[in-house]
């Protein structure tokens, strides 16, 4: 018997590890915090980690929960039949062939997530601009290289010989100077650093100091393909609220600084100021050296993954990308992120032919992924073998409710979808892609890749796209 709506919604959350109440579906507040807090409690990282280098640490595997009795997982149930691929081709074919917002190009694939099977496929294999979506890749290869507790460091250092400190940039994407972070997200704050850095100063005497600041973790251009640009600040080890001009917003595009690393040290003077340190002269560039000072942490990278997949953020993703190169033991730049993330993919078991890199955020015209892949890739992170990933899945915007899906599926045409869809968005000129999970009427939990070029019309493509997960989220399609 096909599943009502509401089951169909507390189904997507039993499948990936996290059973909600029939009614959740009737606030974004579960699906924003609730269940990412306890599905990140219940995936934390319980096994060991591999990466391209060999296993890296063991601990004690532990499954996440699920609701005994009260909801069945919609994966690995031999009672919930997996949908047929012409019972999907009957319901999805008379949808492309109908919609005049589709591009020359239009790519799909509809994968098993229990099996990781394909179940349907049009041009499945055949490589496409995949513009945002290229996110879940970059979570995959950042998650599987890093592990999803993994934390990055912004410290201060202290010269031996001088009264001389140093700024050191550890790739956190999400440092803020701010009160607070914005959004309700967690971050390493740069006041906190600055608190206890000058705690540490007058402890030792020291009220004048000459301050330096260290943004050679990365090497490469810092500039994007695109240039300077609202999307995307130049990509550098040290940064604070991404080099944002404003002082309000936390994602989307804004004015940038052209040169990051030097604002956040020149905020960081400021800051100490107002507790007791003068710092003499403008902040210069340099080469850490000396004893540790100080330290913040940013949240651990399973949270940075959800703010990444939910906001698009691309500032997160092109850290990601350079943090996954140095995981890998390549240069910390746009190529060295490329080939990690490609050379993790393939690790997984993914066939990656057709793929092509050139960033970590999807923003390059020229990136290439089949909806195939795509698919595969969030099956993986349902996989009760890859429960480092999961993060990917609870990351995914839910239609109508969160992130860059918060005003989609809310018109005629995708509207069964509302609640039941989450995915991931791609949008460039010319291209729309929309890439997630849903679960079918019958309760079986799918992936999916849509993937079109060439549209001409953005709003009927996005239209086109969310009718057709909608349509997989009402059929059985036996």
């Amino acid at each position: 018997m096909p599943l009502t709506k509401n089951a169909q919604v507390a189904a997507v959350s039993a499948a990936i590890g996290l059973a909600l109440a029939l009614v959740a579906v009737a606030a974004a507040g579960p699906w924003e915090s609730g269940q990412r807090t306890a599905e990140r409690v219940a995936a934390r990282p319980k096994a060991t980690h591999t990466s391209a280098a060999g296993p890296r640490r063991t601990a004690e595997a532990s499954p996440a929960p699920l609701a005994a009795g009260v909801l069945t997982p919609a994966t690995g149930s031999s009672t919930v039949p997996v949908p047929t691929k012409e019972g999907l081709a009957e319901t999805l074919v008379p949808l492309v062939k109908a919609s005049s917002g589709l591009g020359k190009v239009f790519t799909a694939a509809v994968v098993d997530a229990a099996t990781g099977r394909l179940v349907y496929g049009l041009g499945a294999g055949t490589a496409a601009v995949p513009a945002s979506t290229t996110k879940i890749a970059t979570a995959t290869a950042a998650l599987s290289l890093l592990g999803p507790d993994h934390t990055f460091t912004t410290s201060v250092v202290a010269a031996t010989d001088a009264r001389r400190i140093t700024l050191v940039g550890g790739g956190d994407p999400t440092l803020t100077a701010r009160a607070e972070a914005g959004g309700g997200y967690d971050a390493a704050s740069l006041r906190e650093l600055a608190d206890d850095t000058a705690r540490a100063l007058l402890q030792k005497g020291w009220t004048r100091v000459a301050l330096g600041y260290d943004a050679s973790l990365y090497s490469g251009s810092a500039l994007h393909s695109i240039g300077h640009n609202d999307n995307l600040a130049p990509v550098t080890a040290l940064i604070a609220d991404e080099g944002r001009l404003d002082r309000t917003s936390y994602k989307g595009p804004a004015a940038r600084s052209w040169d990051p690393a030097r604002s956040a040290a020149a905020t960081f003077a400021k800051l100490l100021a107002t507790r007791g340190i003068t710092v003499t002269g403008r902040p210069s560039s340099h080469k850490a050296s000396g004893g540790l000072l100080a330290e913040v942490q940013s949240p651990p990278l399973s949270e940075l993954v959800e703010r990444m997949l939910t906001n698009s953020d691309n500032d997160i993703a092109e850290a990601l990308a350079r943090q996954s190169a140095i995981a890998a033991g390549k240069r910390a730049s746009f190529d060295g992120g490329a080939a990690a993330i490609e050379g993790a993919l393939e690790h997984l078991g993914l066939d990656v032919t057709g793929a092509r890199f050139n960033d970590g955020s999807g923003l390059n015209h020229l990136d290439a992924l089949t909806a195939d892949q795509l698919a595969t890739l969030l099956s993986l992170a349902g996989s009760a073998a890859h429960p480092d990933l999961r993060s990917i899945l609870t990351g995914l915007p839910v239609a109508a409710f969160s992130g860059s899906l918060s005003t989609r599926f809310v018109s005629d045409t995708g509207r069964e979808g509302a609640g039941l869809v989450r995915a991931k968005t791609g949008t460039l000129t010319g291209v729309n892609a929309l890439a997630g999970t849903v679960v079918d009427a019958d309760g079986r939990l799918l992936t999916f890749a849509f993937l079109t070029s060439g549209t001409k019309d953005p709003t009927a493509a996005v239209a086109a796209l969310d009718r057709l997960a909608a349509a997989v989220s009402q059929c059985g399609c036996q």
